[in-house]
């Protein structure tokens, strides 16, 4: 167990450095995306519309998927979840 902490300590840290920006990348980006991602940022309005986008199809999935797992709406009582459930 403790070389298990030790491993997923390591990894952890090595996860945090990546994901966080570096000093040079951190210049190059705008304001808003400045801290989080490595590289050159968005460099027109279609880029930010793409983002934008991505971030509206993720922020859609992450509701309904809470919804159906809070409240699935499944009625019928030979579904499948209730022999799993029994």
């Amino acid at each position: 167990m403790k070389n298990f902490r030790n491993i997923a300590s390591i990894l952890f840290l090595l996860i945090v450095n990546f994901a966080l920006a570096c000093e040079a990348c951190k210049q190059q980006q705008p304001k808003i995306t400045q801290n989080f991602t490595h590289g050159t940022g968005p460099e027109s309005q279609w880029d930010w519309l793409i983002v934008a986008s991505i971030a509206l199809i993720a922020v859609y999935t992450l509701i309904f998927s809470i919804k159906y797992l809070v409240k699935p709406g499944e009625k019928d009582r030979n579904h499948i979840k209730y022999s799993v459930l029994n």
